[in-house]
């Protein structure tokens, strides 16, 4: 889960009281969060603030994604069709798979035993 924050500024991101750059260490990663801003051409526009818990690093980009991007059709509606386009407003439905009884995990066995 991410709640990220947009202000009118020059471009600065934080995320958990921590520089971006730091938070995610990856470049893959900065490109993935920066894309809804780069695509509605707002990259140095807006201060972002991101408190992002859950998950691991990578799924909190995700929802950092996410997060900006709805900010962004908070300001201005009419970016809408860009980031629909752009396949941001999309929620990965992707969730972990319960563990089922009688076996081991979600889809693991105990060892079969013949004798």
């Amino acid at each position: 889960m991410a709640r990220v924050i947009l202000r009118p500024g020059e471009g600065k991101m934080t995320v958990n009281a921590r520089p971006f750059d730091t938070y995610f260490p990856s470049e893959a990663m900065r490109v993935e969060v920066r894309q809804p801003l780069g695509a509605t051409e707002n990259e140095g526009k807006f201060d972002v603030l991101v408190n992002a818990s859950g998950g691991g690093i990578h799924g909190q980009a995700g929802a950092t994604r996410l997060g900006i991007a709805r900010a962004l059709l908070v300001s201005n509606p009419e970016l809408r069709v860009k980031l629909r386009q752009g396949g941001f407003l999309t929620r990965d439905p992707r969730a972990k798979e319960r563990k089922k009884y009688g076996q081991k995990g979600a889809r693991k066995r105990f060892q079969f035993s013949k004798r």
